[in-house]
C-alpha cells in the first residue's frame, strides 16, 4: 500500500510539474524545454497507467483470466511507450523547424525554469527512491533521468546566455528525444515480444534442455515451450521421456526448471515404448483433427 502510495504521489508532483513545465517552454521560447515537458508528461503517464493497472495485474488468476491479470501491468508499458514515440516524433519535428528558422528565447527565464526542474526532481527521486517494488525503482529511474535532463538544460541556458548562440537549444531538445526514442524503442521489442509468447532473453532453451537431460532417468525431452506473462513470471511446457517412477523425475524437473527462473510448469510424461509422431509441434485448431502427439497412458502434472 505504501509503494502505491509513494507512486501516486510521485505521478501527482510529475504529471502538475510537466503542465509548468509546458507552459514555462511556451512563455520562454525553449524548444528543449518542451520537448522534456514531453518526457515527462509520457513519465506520468507511465506512472499513472502503472498505478491502475499495477493494482489490477495484482489480481487472482479466475475462470476468465486462469492465467491472472499480469499482462495488464505490460499493456501500461506498452501504452507509456507508444505516447513516448509519439512525443518524441513531435519534439524532432519542432527542432528541426527551429533550426531552420531560428526564433527568440527568454534564456534568463529558461535558467530559472531549469533550477526549478531540477530541484523538483530532485524531490520527487528523493522520495521514490525508499521503495522496494520494481515498479518503484523504475518510477525512481525515470525521476533520476528527469534530473539529469533538467541539469543538461540549465547547462545550456547558461552557454546560450553568455555566447547567445540559440541554435544550441534545438539541438539539445534533439538529444533528449533521440535519447527518449532509443530507449522506447528497447522497450516496445520487449513488450511486443512477451504478445508474440518469445522465449524470455535470460532463459537459453538449448542449455536447459541439456541440463534436464543430465537428470537420472530422463531419456528425452522434447515439445519445450517457455514464454512469460510479464518478464518476472515465466512458464514452461514440455514432454519427457522416462521409465522410472514419474513422481521424482517431476520433483526433479520443477527443480531445475526454478533454478533457470521458472515458476510455473506443466510436464507431461510418456515412456520410451510410446511413440511421439512428431518432434515439433504443430499447434492445430481444436475442431481439426491435429498431426501432434497421441499419448494414451501418459501421466500429467499441473
Amino acid at each position: 500500500m505504501k509503494t502505491e502510495q509513494n507512486i501516486l504521489i510521485a505521478f501527482v508532483l510529475n504529471l502538475s510539474f510537466s503542465i509548468f513545465e509546458f507552459f514555462g517552454g511556451v512563455f520562454t521560447g525553449s524548444v528543449a524545454i518542451v520537448s522534456d515537458a514531453v518526457h515527462d508528461l509520457g513519465d506520468s503517464a507511465s506512472i499513472g497507467i502503472s498505478y491502475f493497472l499495477e493494482k489490477k495485474s495484482k489480481k487472482q488468476p479466475d475462470d476468465r483470466y486462469t492465467y491472472g491479470y499480469a499482462r495488464y501491468s505490460v499493456i501500461g508499458g506498452l501504452i507509456t511507450t507508444v505516447i513516448l514515440l509519439l512525443g518524441s516524433g513531435f519534439v524532432i519535428y519542432n527542432a528541426i523547424c527551429r533550426i531552420i528558422t531560428p526564433t527568440e528565447i527568454n534564456y534568463n527565464g529558461m535558467i530559472i525554469f531549469a533550477v526549478v526542474g531540477v530541484c523538483v526532481n530532485l524531490c520527487a527521486a528523493f522520495f521514490t527512491g525508499k521503495g522496494a517494488s520494481l515498479n518503484q525503482k523504475a518510477v525512481n529511474l525515470h525521476m533520476l533521468e528527469d534530473v539529469l535532463g533538467w541539469a543538461f538544460v540549465l547547462v545550456g541556458a547558461v552557454v546560450m546566455r553568455f555566447t547567445n548562440i540559440s541554435i544550441i537549444d534545438p539541438i539539445m531538445s534533439m538529444g533528449v528525444a533521440l535519447f527518449i526514442l532509443i530507449h522506447a524503442t528497447g522497450n516496445l521489442k520487449e513488450v511486443v515480444g512477451l504478445f508474440l509468447e518469445k522465449t524470455p532473453h535470460n532463459i537459453d532453451v538449448a542449455e536447459l534442455k541439456e541440463h534436464i537431460e543430465k537428470i537420472d532417468g530422463v531419456i528425452d525431452v522434447h515439445h519445450i515451450h517457455i514464454w512469460s506473462l510479464d518478464t518476472y513470471k515465466n512458464l514452461a511446457t514440455m514432454h519427457i521421456i522416462t521409465d522410472n517412477e514419474p513422481h521424482n523425475i517431476k520433483a526433479m524437473v520443477r527443480e531445475e526448471l526454478r533454478a533457470h527462473g521458472i515458476g510455473h510448469v506443466t510436464i507431461e510424461i510418456e515412456t520410451s515404448a510410446e511413440q511421439c509422431h512428431e518432434k515439433h509441434c504443430h499447434i492445430a485448431p481444436a475442431t481439426v483433427s491435429a498431426h501432434g502427439c497421441h499419448h494414451h497412458h501418459s501421466h500429467h502434472s499441473y
